[in-house]
């Protein structure tokens, strides 16, 4: 046996379980790794502001602080809004349920001369075995819930302290980094740096800026038709349907068409109309051009980067693919190199055929010049 094979076999065997420890260190911390990612681009989203209010003279932690603060105070006030606003509602319609029950039953009765009664209708549902297994695996599932809250408020923790400490300590990470390359890198970096803090606050300001005219425009609607706590409905549908990625749009208007309908049901089938064509213009005209103007990114394309950002991390992929997507477009425009493009008709939508006639009028056209030359040409020579 050669000398170099018992090594050769060590060292394979080695680079094998080095490979296996890292794949299952890298699929348990692959949690922290998102929390990290999701923290680091939330830092890049309000890098602008940090970034103005240290200028001016004041610490970066203060400014952070203060600007988490002032995000934290919205989000719990508007909660508390809404939920204020749900547990009223919720009231309301336990308290004309009894009137709905009767309304359906009496409109069943006239259409399938059937003789339902709501007494009747009460004791089946409350003796279904159905309603009996439901309890139980409700009251069963109470510490699952209680650990998913944990879990999921643990969660945020770690992402606001990750967020705050790469906002807060901003400059200290770029020169951590920018220590260990070559002086040509470190600019790449600085520049890579950039382009995403540009992009990701144009995605933001984008985004706040179509959650404002979508929460103004169904302000208008819900206010016109009398739907009661309709600016709480308004900042829901503007906030909802922006910031939650594929499912934002739905969740947003279900709540307003709940409380429309306890109002009266056709005008909850008026607020699904509106939510529908306000949709579509917001997806056809309104998006593409903030998105042109703040992110400079391609709707197919930010479609697209949606979609793959959900297959590959979820809602949390779905989220941060525009503005991570956008970064890498501007930071590898600079190196592709650009050509002037060719006078073909092909260029411009022609067809070949297209061509051919034009090409086919142009000769028809210079040929009738050469005649008409010519012709000039044998009169001078006759006189």
């Amino acid at each position: 046996m050669p000398r170099w094979l018992p090594r050769a076999m060590l060292l394979a065997l080695a680079l094998y379980a080095c490979f296996q420890l890292g794949s299952w260190a890298f699929h348990q911390l692959i949690g922290l790794l998102i929390n990290i990612l999701i923290a680091f681009f939330i830092a890049l989203a309000i890098e602008p502001a940090v970034g103005r209010m240290a200028s001016r003279g004041m610490r970066r932690g203060l400014a952070t602080f203060l600007v988490f603060f002032g995000v934290l105070a919205a989000a719990v006030g508007f909660v508390v809004m809404l939920g204020s606003m749900l547990a009223d509602q919720i009231v309301t319609m336990v308290e004309d349920f009894p009137k709905y029950l009767d309304s359906v039953i009496s409109w069943i009765n006239l259409t399938f001369k059937t003789e339902l009664s709501r007494v009747e209708v009460q004791d089946s549902v409350l003796r279904s075995d159905w309603l009996q297994n439901y309890v139980e695996d409700s009251a069963t599932g109470v510490l699952d819930v209680s650990a998913t809250v944990l879990g999921g408020l643990f969660r945020l923790l770690t992402i606001f302290l990750f967020s705050f400490y790469f906002a807060a300590d901003g400059p200290r990470l770029r020169r951590g980094i920018c220590s260990v390359l070559p002086p040509a890198k470190q600019a790449e970096v600085l520049r890579a740096w950039e382009i995403a803090v540009d992009k990701t606050g144009g995605y933001i300001y984008s985004r706040g800026l179509m959650a404002l005219i979508s929460g103004g425009a169904h302000y208008i609607l819900l206010e016109s038709l009398g739907v009661p706590y309709a600016p709480a409905l308004a900042v829901w549908v503007g906030l909802v349907s922006q910031f939650i990625p594929t499912i934002g749009t739905y969740l947003a208007g279900a709540l307003p068409m709940l409380i429309a309908f306890t109002v009266n049901p056709w005008y909850a089938v008026w607020v699904l109309c509106f939510v529908v064509i306000y949709q579509q213009f917001e997806n056809y005209v309104l998006q593409p051009k903030l998105t042109a103007r703040t992110v400079d990114i391609h709707p197919a394309v930010a479609f697209g980067s949606v979609i793959a950002g959900t297959a590959l991390m979820g809602a949390v992929g779905a989220l941060i693919a525009i503005p991570a997507v956008a970064t890498l477009q501007a930071f590898l425009g600079a190196y592709v190199r650009r050509y002037d493009v060719t006078d073909d008709p092909r260029v411009h939508g022609h067809r070949q055929r297209e061509r051919g006639r034009l090409m086919g009028r142009a000769r028809g056209t210079l040929a009738k010049g050469r005649t008409v030359l010519a012709r000039g040409r044998s009169g001078q020579g006759s006189a």
